[in-house]
């Protein structure tokens, strides 16, 4: 008997399934594609038990017959592709022809649509994959899809949703996603017969992100073009180094219309903001990106929020470089301040190494791309000053362009060999190992790099606090005014001080929390606040949270709220950003854990926004201060997100580095 069999077109689907709905927000995701393919202008979502009872979105798009209306719901029944070469230069949002087969089998779909030259609507009802009625049915031109108990007839991928309050916010995020990339477009969202929120069409995407995003980050938010015409194109908006998150949740991306999660983008994003923002933040950016067809390939997963690019470090250059312009363009950087080798003159990427490995054929199809030249580096140095020294010197001025990348326009090269010049003017070197410049880099070791030395980094190690004893500790300094360097009986201490005050504060919250002791500040004036969508379900959430934390806060009309109490030991200049950071840290996971999860989580955005920073100068009774409260009052290794708080270097480990043992 044959082992091999072919599985039932039911099973296949539910099995397909399994890739395309992973959740109610995949199912919401698929069926706004389809509407918006389907050219409509205004769109109703609503939603029950975050989507687990029902979801629901009409439209006013163009409808279906009765045939096209059974036939959507067979595997692979698309109207976007009829041959191979069409899947090479797909536009639309939907192309696959799954999403209607494998959501109709795992949930209860009702479909009511109408053309605008039908007499009637077209209902069809299907259960599990199982057709069970088409007949007949009275709407406008347009269709209605209803999912109702979705995997009701697959329970290990039921009990694996989430709860409401979490499945609320991907809903919320995929819809706010497309009202950004769509402002000509009306969204609607209900949930539970409640109204979330309402976008009306806007002229322009502006308008629709301040529908969005709210006016107060709008300000914010600065605006981009650029591009390379065969690379991609890239328009929108990014924030201003003041606007800051701890999560990634406010990147918006978006290419040829489509949403997408990309890793490329995000690092291009990054590093347009190298320098500017510290690590472990992320800016506010609502970016699109026109690409070339064939330069990238939407049909990598069937969730189709997943591309491939055919140049991938490419697409990340021009981000960079288009996000760089935006911040100079608003006095916020310098694009002279790049690094040369990666970008050229002007501070833009030098795309020419991202050919090299093409063939013949494809460079040619680029060549439009490649009508630059990388500018030669001149040195500006006046020749009459070196005409007294002999050729040797001439050697080690050529060995030295040859060591090091110095920018164009740069003059410090031209200062050094003044320098030099006055130095050698009166010497006549005798032998080559005499010569001043002979070796350029032991030279002007300053100049450009130290010596090598030995790394102390396999002999440091992180110790625990409640082994320490503030007694015998004493502060001697610090590094770069962001590290304290301190010595014991056993060696050094190396102390993060923004870490370890951040964790003293955050053991002070919680301490303060338990014992119901917190206090306030009134605000002279309170501040408004306007939420986001996905930020209005976080902070239903934590509302009574907050309180308890100190903060006073007022739910006003539609998405905005006022601040009018702060705690204490928080500076109020700080209460906006602060109050953003709160709601992005209780991300869209952590929405249905414990509330003294959320209580921890809220203690320590609050403690690392409060507690000293970085590049920030103490003085020896604040270093003492610091250690004394922690070792005193903390028995904790790390910070509150994971982060050693102390480095120690013993005299053993000092000694053997150094071969006295």
């Amino acid at each position: 008997m044959s082992r091999i069999k072919i599985l039932p077109d039911n099973l296949a689907n539910q099995i397909a399934a399994g890739e395309v709905v992973e959740r109610p927000s995949s199912v919401i995701k698929e069926l706004i594609e389809n509407a918006l393919d389907a050219g409509a202008t205004k769109l109703q979502i609503d939603i029950e038990l975050g989507g687990r009872r029902l979801m629901r979105i009409v439209d006013d798009g163009e409808g279906m017959n009765r045939d096209d209306a059974v036939l959507a719901f067979e595997r692979h029944a698309t109207s976007k592709i009829r041959t191979l070469e069409d899947i090479s230069s797909i536009r639309t949002l939907g192309f696959r022809g799954e999403a209607l087969a494998s959501i109709a089998s795992v949930a209860k779909v009702e479909l009511v649509t109408k053309t605008q030259e039908g007499n009637a609507a077209t209902k069809v009802l299907i259960e599990g994959g199982k057709l069970i009625d088409v007949k007949d049915a009275a709407r406008t031109t347009g269709t209605t899809i209803s999912v109702r108990d979705l995997f009701f007839n697959t329970p290990a991928r039921r009990k694996f949703m989430r709860s409401e309050a979490t499945e609320n916010y991907h809903i919320t995020s995929i819809i706010t996603h497309y009202a950004l990339a769509n402002p000509h477009i009306s969204f609607v969202l209900t949930n539970n017969g409640r109204e979330s929120f309402r976008f009306s069409p806007a002229k322009n995407l502006r308008e629709r992100a301040y529908q969005v995003l709210g006016g107060d980050l709008l300000e914010s938010l600065l605006e981009i073009e650029g591009g390379r015409e065969y690379i991609a194109k890239i328009s929108g908006y990014v924030s201003a180094p003041r606007e800051r998150r701890t999560t990634k949740d406010a990147q918006y991306f978006f290419i040829n219309g489509r949403f997408v999660r990309d890793k490329v983008i995000a690092k291009g994003l990054l590093e347009g903001y190298r320098a500017v923002l510290p690590h472990g933040v992320y800016p506010v950016a609502v970016l699109f990106l026109e690409i070339p067809s064939e330069e990238v390939d939407v049909n990598v997963h069937p969730a189709k929020t997943e591309v491939r690019f055919r140049r991938s470090d490419a697409v990340r250059d021009v981000i960079a470089e288009s996000v760089r312009k935006a911040l100079a363009n608003n006095g916020l950087v310098e694009l002279q301040t790049w690094e040369y080798g990666k970008y050229n003159q002007i501070g833009l990427p030098s795309l020419k190494s991202q050919f090299s490995s093409l063939n013949s054929e494809e460079r040619s199809e680029s060549g439009k791309i490649l009508d630059f030249e990388q500018p030669k580096i001149e040195f500006q140095i006046p020749e009459t000053k070196f005409q007294i020294v002999n050729s040797e010197l001439e050697q080690a001025v050529s060995k030295l362009e040859e060591s090091f990348e110095i920018p164009i326009e740069s003059r410090d090269f031209e200062q050094f060999a003044e320098n030099r010049f006055e130095e050698i003017k009166d010497q006549k070197p005798k032998t080559e190992n005499q010569f001043p410049l002979a070796n350029p880099k032991s030279q002007i070791a300053n100049y450009k790099e130290l010596p090598p030395v030995d790394s102390a980094l396999k002999a440091t190690k992180s110790i625990e606090v409640n082994n320490l004893s503030s007694t015998g500790i004493r502060p001697i300094g610090q590094l770069h005014n962001s590290y304290i360097i301190a010595v014991d009986n056993e060696g050094l201490l190396l102390i993060d001080q923004h870490v370890a005050h951040e964790r003293i504060l955050f053991d002070t919250f919680r301490k303060k929390v338990g014992e119901k002791v917190i206090t306030s500040q009134n605000l002279l004036l309170p501040e408004t606040f306007d939420l986001t969508p996905a930020q209005v379900s976080a902070f239903d959430l934590v509302e009574n949270e907050l309180e308890s934390l100190g903060f006073g806060v007022m739910r006003l009309s539609g998405r905005t709220i006022a601040i009018k109490a702060v705690p204490t030991d928080l500076p109020p200049s700080e209460v906006r950003n602060l109050l953003a950071e709160i709601l992005d840290t209780v991300d869209a996971e952590k929405r249905g854990i414990a509330i003294e999860t959320i209580r921890d989580d809220i203690a320590a955005t609050m403690a690392c926004k409060a507690a000293v920073k970085v590049n920030m100068k103490l003085s020896p009774e604040k270093m003492q201060w610091l250690i004394d409260n922690l070792i005193t009052n903390s028995a904790a290794t790390t910070c509150p997100h994971g982060r050693p708080i102390i480095l120690r270097l013993t005299m053993r480990d000092i000694e053997r580095s150094f071969h006295r043992t």
